[in-house]
């Protein structure tokens, strides 16, 4: 699936697909799954050759027009970026900023840039939905609270492809084929998926890379007048965080990178870390569906109830169920629904409930579950979430696979992995075989030598970014400070942990980062 934090409020193949890699899904050259602990050489992503800085001085140098917008106190903004930042004399980006000012009272200390991760997640959206009035309010009172919607994302010229019907389809498309034919429809969407995002997207595919999206980070932290970038990334949003620190190491202030990526993996093992990820997860839920007389799965333990998940999906795959709408709930969208709800221990007892009424034969929670992770709206359309996730990634990353066949070899290692998600995630890393757009990144350690402290934060049972990246970044990061929390979820700050929050409140505002190797325990 693709690390990312969902909002506080808060596939098919295809769309699992679009989960895994350099931030999510993954695919790339021929090979099979790495052994284990296997890493990338040390490659520099082509994409971060440094371009003139003479011709970037029009964009450092402009002025930001500020808009109310929203709710009370939020304003707008517009920033302009080289389309092509090695061209930056040619065309040109609109990205969409919003901010809500420091409150007050104490000395205000400069911007605080936040992201939800994704890719794909809008950060202007998250803003104004939790951060800007939800994050702790000492935080709020000493910073601006600043959102960039990277590019091809939400407000930033997003990528289109397909529309809300053909979407539909792509997300009821068989995740597990079984025979030639089935494998042939799967892969079929894929390539239609990345025909229509050719089409409808063919201009910024090429530039929307993590590497591009940090160096318009850059532009904007110099717009606001800061002196160095204060950010607080989470998920993918760490991937973003880290390479900000790589490109631009002497302007990197105080950052908190939560539910830590690993850049030094290759597409494949992300993925079959990730699939390792979403089964440790499924069995936290499972042990705790056990201590419920109404548990769906049972009740005698979770190698019983993994047994009976699978077999749920099985059936679901030979007979979708109805949902009191024209989709029936097939498998595709049942594993979705299930794993939606992986991301965050709260909605555990959601997923006993519609896994209750899904196996009595009506699937309109799982359903809606699945809808919640598309942004899929009541009137069938959905937001560029899945567009812009596939995109970030396949340029980030080559392929973790690039023929159904390779797929087809590694599917044992996935479902060893995740004996419930482990064969539709292994199909899902074929989405980028057929993308459009070349990949200019490659997987490579990030040190950022000459940052100051940068705060890296695991939790030990995440299940869309293990926690053993979060201890692989920090060890990279030349200044990496690990933080962990001992819990259930996707990322830590903010979900309820005092020692967590404390810790990181500290480090953004006095500037002293929690002690190495410091250790916080689930309530």
């Amino acid at each position: 699936m693709r690390p990312r934090r969902l909002p506080r409020t808060s596939a098919s193949a295809a769309a699992l697909a679009l989960l895994l890699a350099a931030g999510c899904t993954g695919s790339g050259a021929p090979r099979d799954v790495p052994a284990p602990h296997a890493t990338a050489p040390a490659v520099v992503p082509a994409a971060s050759v440094s371009p003139d800085p003479a011709a970037l001085r029009p964009y450092y140098a402009q002025r930001l027009s500020w808009r109310n917008c929203g709710t009370s106190g939020f304003q707008c903004a517009t920033l302009r970026a080289p389309l092509d930042y090695a061209r930056p004399g040619g065309a040109q980006i609109r990205l969409a900023v919003a901010r809500v000012k420091a409150t007050g009272p104490g000395k205000r200390l400069g911007s605080l840039l936040v992201n939800p991760g994704g890719p794909g997640g809008s950060a202007v959206g998250y803003l104004q939905g939790y951060a800007g009035l939800a994050y702790p309010a000492p935080v709020r009172a000493r910073y601006d609270m600043v959102a960039l919607d990277p590019r091809g994302v939400a407000r930033s010229e997003p990528v289109r492809c397909l529309d809300g019907p053909d979407m539909d389809a792509h997300t009821q498309v068989d995740p597990t084929p079984d025979d030639r034919r089935e494998t042939d429809l799967l892969a079929a969407s894929f390539k239609r998926f990345a025909s229509a995002c050719a089409k409808r997207s063919g201009r910024i595919l090429p530039h929307v890379s993590t590497v591009e999206a940090a160096r318009d980070m850059d532009v904007l932290r110099a717009v606001l007048g800061d002196g160095k970038l204060t950010y607080v990334g989470a998920s993918y949003g760490t991937f973003l965080g880290a390479t900000y620190a790589e490109l631009f190491p002497s302007r990197t202030g105080r950052l908190v990178l939560d539910g830590a990526m690993d850049p030094s993996l290759t597409a494949a093992r992300l993925n079959l870390d990730q699939t390792a990820g979403f089964d440790t997860a499924f069995r936290a839920f499972a042990a705790d569906c056990l201590t419920h007389p109404d548990c769906p799965l049972g009740t005698t333990s979770v190698r019983d109830a993994t047994a009976r998940m699978r077999a749920f999906l099985a059936r679901l795959d030979r007979a979708p169920v109805p949902t009191g709408q024209d989709r029936p709930l097939g498998e595709a969208l049942a594993t979705i629904g299930a794993i939606t709800a992986m991301y965050d221990e709260a909605a555990w007892p959601q997923l006993r409930t519609a896994l209750t009424h899904a196996m009595d034969g009506e699937g309109s929670g799982l359903l809606a579950l699945a809808d919640s992770y598309y942004e899929r709206d009541g009137d069938g359309g959905y937001s560029n979430l899945m567009p812009a996730n596939a995109a970030v990634n396949c340029l980030d990353q080559p392929p973790a696979f690039t023929t159904p066949a390779a797929v087809a070899a590694a599917v044992p290692s996935f479902e060893k992995a995740s004996p419930v998600f482990g064969r539709g995630l292994a199909w899902a890393s074929l989405t980028c075989a057929y993308w459009p757009a070349k990949a200019t990144g490659a997987p490579h350690r990030i040190t950022a030598e000459g940052a100051p402290p940068i705060v890296v934060v695991g939790t030990t049972r995440d299940p869309a970014t293990p926690y053993k990246w979060a201890r692989s970044l920090a060890a990279q990061l030349s200044s990496g400070v690990l933080l962990t929390y001992d819990g259930d979820g996707h990322t830590a700050y903010g979900r309820g942990s005092d020692c967590v929050d404390t810790a990181i409140n500290t480090y953004l505002l006095e500037g002293t980062p929690p002690p190495p190797s410091q250790r916080c325990r689930q309530s």
